[in-house]
């Protein structure tokens, strides 16, 4: 029997069997009610744990006084019965257990019980008939408990009076019984889910006998019940008394029927999150009364219908992300109560009718996302004299014009407006209001300045995003006390405004963004960034900044998270400012910095990504990084590093490791065996960067890219999904063997030993890196057969084994049939496609013809010999055969071949002339 038992031993304990009415009492609470209730406390405990968040209800439970007092409970005033029970937010847990022969099973007149919010842990109590004899139970509200669970059928085949059951986020799961439809009387039933962890379905043929006998439900909440295999043409059974029906999450699948929205009760509607839900709206007849209408992220299509207009009752109306098409009709007049209004992603043209600027209720209008077209003026926004926050987003044909006139427009309650990615051509100064904290015009076309009558006033802006405009200069930023600048991708010049570094943390800001990358910037950092005192994110990447980096940011060390300077031209030491914990990102490449990698990096020990890469450091590997667990990139390539590497690159065998670049430097000596072990997150599947190595902290998204080396050429890799997991110790002085630890490094994408030294053969482990998508091994000096193994890399798009010594046949099979000449170019000894060179009964190369001929006093060869079978061309001494001229030169200087060569061309004629025969 399922879990929902558990709620019938307090209603047995609450009762003994009454043949008569109790008369009327001033002591109002039955003694043997008092007894059991106390029981019921003893037979519970308490989860200390949710305290700072509920109430237990039960402490107030004592001896000495009256039941009815106690808190949660209600009595009848005449019979003094126990009417109803709520322990909502009551911190119970426990296990509840009860036998047949409990005098708790005797309650026949509870007719309220609510125990929400209460955290109970789940029992199941014993299958006893008499647990379900209350048949006087109308009320009954479980929700917000923790039960593990299936719902009993018992309860809903016994129970049939009742006329509120909630069991809303009870962690029951399972299917729900059919038995459900039994309960005629309902007025209200909630069985809705409130998280992914618990799996509540409900079956075709049980909601459909619901629809139908339910007749008197008005409210109806199936949250995250999982109803996939629910028949849409049941919801045409439901009672025309519905008033409340949300379905939000449910799975749906198929086309909804139109005629549920014209229930002529209906109030609340919510079909939300069902991807595979297909339907029309009405185009007549909705229910006048409808307050909600929610039916995002569906598949909704066709035009939304002008019946909208007579929907005076609306409050909110979320339709975004569906597939409707055409105009947003202009009837919306009529709507003076509605304060919600998101169609985002729709697929919506042309223009914003005029009539949503005339609903002075509204508080929030999200349009973003669709192909709107024409212009917004302020004349139009300042009638929404109740808007808080407008979102115009993603509309690239739709304007924001600017008057010229001195007209202060009021927005008393305007607190965030979104205009990115329109075609906005000029700074909007008429949002000037003293309650407008965010304002994002990234992705816009304002170019020139903002001049300072219009960075005016501004008081309370602390979030302003002017991203990828054309901005040459500013004069003065609107806010005096921003906590996000956001200035990257424009055109600015010169050096950075003073004005922007000396703005001051807002009081309410616990962090500070300034990004500034990506633009023309010139001249030294002064000093009163600093004044940042909250700054988290720090980006001035990718302009001609120069001389040194700031020693005062050492300063903002306990909150900077994120500090990207990478290529300016900033020169001098590395500060050696790093005190905190908090770093996660520090790009300091393609500078000019040079001497030692300062040693207090190793104090940061949240560092997830550094990249020193493109600078003058002279130094030997800085084993200090050891230290550091969560170092997922680091990048050395192209400096001055020298001296070998260490046995380990990190300290444990637990490394967060998974792109390493010692590229372009002078490192020496062997690879030892060690090196490779502890090199964790390489040696398991693909793994992901986390969320805030990525992503700042307003939920913005944060971009980084580095740059690798494949097939000799170097790329760019912006911010993906998961980070590229490669290796690069190529130009070099490696020597020795490639270790066989190497091989373990399931997850590379990418290997790049190529200009070292490297001796010995391809190490057979190789055949392990299934994931590998280049490997680059050429310009060593290995030797041996390439490795068998190796055609198992399915993912291998790139192999240059060019310019060493392997021999013998190329293998055979997958990727090895895509590569040409070029990927095995300077080894002699190898033969086999795609090489002209064939391999004999041994598997090796077979002799070719004679090899380059050299005049005695010549530096390079001067022709190439060529057998091309019968043919027309340079007779030499045979009419078997001929000589080909690669290199262009005339015929008569085959006379200079030396007569022994041509002696042994004559003879090896000779051979294939009698094999043809």
């Amino acid at each position: 029997m399922g879990s929902i038992c558990l709620v019938l031993v307090l209603m047995l304990h609450l009762s003994l069997s009454f043949s008569a009415a109790v008369p009327p009492s001033s002591h109002l609470c039955l003694p043997h009610q008092g007894a059991a209730l106390l029981q019921f406390k003893k037979s519970i405990s308490i989860d200390n744990s949710c305290r700072d968040r509920e109430y237990p209800k039960t402490e107030s439970w004592k001896r000495s006084i009256d039941c009815c007092s106690w808190e949660g409970i209600k009595c009848d005033k005449l019979t003094g019965h126990v009417i109803g029970v709520d322990l909502s937010r009551s911190c119970l847990t426990g296990s509840l257990y009860a036998s047949a022969n409990n005098s708790l099973f005797r309650l026949h007149t509870l007719c309220w019980l609510d125990l929400s919010f209460n955290g109970l842990n789940g029992s199941t109590l014993e299958n006893t008939s008499s647990l379900f004899h209350f048949h006087g139970l109308r009320r009954l509200n479980l929700a917000y408990n923790d039960f593990d669970g299936t719902i009993s059928s018992e309860l809903f085949s016994q129970l049939v009076s009742l006329t509120h059951l909630n069991l809303s986020a009870t962690g029951f799961f399972g299917l729900i019984p059919r038995q459900i439809s039994l309960l005629s009387s309902l007025v209200s039933l909630d069985l809705s889910v409130d998280n992914d962890t618990t799996f509540t379905t409900f079956d075709g043929q049980g909601f459909d006998m619901l629809a139908r006998n339910l007749t008197k439900l008005r409210y109806l909440v199936l949250d995250g019940v999982d109803m996939s295999d629910v028949a849409l043409t049941s919801f045409l059974n439901l009672t025309s008394s519905l008033q409340r029906l949300s379905l939000y999450r449910c799975q749906l699948d198929g086309e909804f029927p139109t005629q549920v929205f014209q229930l002529p009760n209906l109030k609340y509607i919510d079909l939300s999150v069902n991807e595979n839900l297909r339907g029309y709206l009405p185009k007549t007849n909705w229910g006048s009364g409808l307050e909600f209408l929610g039916v995002e992220y569906c598949g909704f299509r066709g035009l939304i219908p002008p019946s909208f207009g007579n929907l005076t009752r609306i409050v909110f109306i979320y339709l975004s992300e569906n597939l409707f098409e055409g105009q947003i009709p202009d009837v919306f007049g009529n709507l003076t109560k509605l304060t919600y209004l998101a169609c985002s992603s729709c697929n919506l043209s042309g223009p914003i009718p005029n009539s949503i600027f005339d609903l002075v209720s509204l508080t929030s209008l999200d349009l973003s996302s669709n192909k709107l077209s024409g212009g917004v003026d302020p004349d139009m926004l300042s009638k929404l004299t109740s808007l808080e926050n407008l979102d115009l987003s993603n509309n690239s044909l739709l304007s924001l014009s600017t008057s010229g006139s001195d007209v202060n427009y009021s927005f008393p309650r305007l607190e965030s407006v979104n205009f990115s990615s329109c075609s906005v051509r000029k700074f909007p100064s008429f949002f000037r209001t003293s309650k407008l904290e965010y304002l994002d015009l990234s992705n816009n076309m304002i170019s020139g300045g903002i001049s300072k009558w219009e960075a005016e006033g501004w008081e309370a802006l602390q979030e302003l995003y002017l991203s990828n405009n054309f901005l040459t200069s500013l004069e003065q930023f609107p806010g005096q006390s921003l906590s996000i600048l956001d200035l990257h991708s424009n055109l600015l010049e010169g050096p950075i405004l003073s004005t922007c570094l000396n703005l001051q943390t807002p009081i309410s800001a616990w962090w500070q963004e300034f990004l500034i990358s990506d633009n023309k910037l010139t001249g030294n950092v002064p000093s009163s960034i600093c004044n940042w005192t909250s700054l988290e994110i720090l980006d001035l990447s990718r302009n001609s900044l120069s001389g040194s980096i700031p020693e005062c940011l050492g300063n903002l060390s306990q909150n900077l998270i994120i500090m990207n300077l990478q290529m300016n031209n900033f020169s001098g030491k590395i500060p050696d400012f790093f005190a905190n914990d908090v770093l996660t990102n520090l790009f300091l490449n393609d500078n000019r910095l040079e001497g030692l990698v300062p040693p207090s990096l190793a104090n940061s020990t949240s560092l997830k990504i550094l990249n020193l890469g493109n600078n003058m450091v002279t130094d030997r590997f800085p084993h200090r990084l050891a230290s550091l667990p969560n170092l997922q990139v680091l990048i050395l390539r192209s400096n001055r590093f020298h001296g070998p590497l260490p046995h380990s690159i990190t300290s444990s065998n637990d490394s967060a490791l998974r792109m390493i670049d010692l590229s372009g430097n002078v490192f020496s000596g062997p690879l030892h065996t060690k090196l490779f072990q502890g090199l964790r997150a390489m040696r398991e599947k693909p793994l992901y960067l986390d969320d805030d190595a990525y992503y700042s902290y307003n939920g913005e998204y944060y971009y980084f890219s580095v740059n690798v080396t494949t097939k000799s050429s170097e790329i760019e890799l912006l911010k993906t999904t998961s980070i590229f997991v490669s290796v690069d110790l190529s130009n070099n002085q490696f020597s020795g063997q490639i270790p066989e630890e190497v091989g373990q490094l399931i997850s590379l994408q990418m290997l790049n030993f190529s200009y070292n030294n490297f001796t010995g053969p391809i190490p057979a482990s190789f055949g392990n890196l299934v994931a590998l998508e280049s490997l680059d091994l050429s310009s060593n000096k290995l030797e041996g057969r390439i490795p068998s193994q190796m055609t198992k890399l399915t993912f291998l798009e790139v192999l240059n084994l060019s310019e060493n010594k392997l021999f013998g046949p190329i293998p055979h099979g997958n990727q090895f049939g895509t590569f040409e000449n070029d990927s095995y170019r300077g080894n002699l000894g190898l033969c086999g496609l795609p090489l002209s060179k064939q391999c004999g009964n041994r598997g090796e190369a077979e002799p070719t013809a004679p090899s380059v001929v050299e005049h005695e006093d010549s530096q390079v060869p001067f022709w190439q010999v060529v057998m091309m079978g019968y043919g027309s061309g340079v007779v030499l001494g045979l009419s078997l055969g001929y000589i080909v001229f690669t290199t262009g030169r005339p015929w008569w200087l085959v006379r200079m071949v030396e007569r022994d060569l041509q002696y042994k061309f004559t003879a090896w004629i000779r051979r294939r002339k009698s094999r043809r025969i």
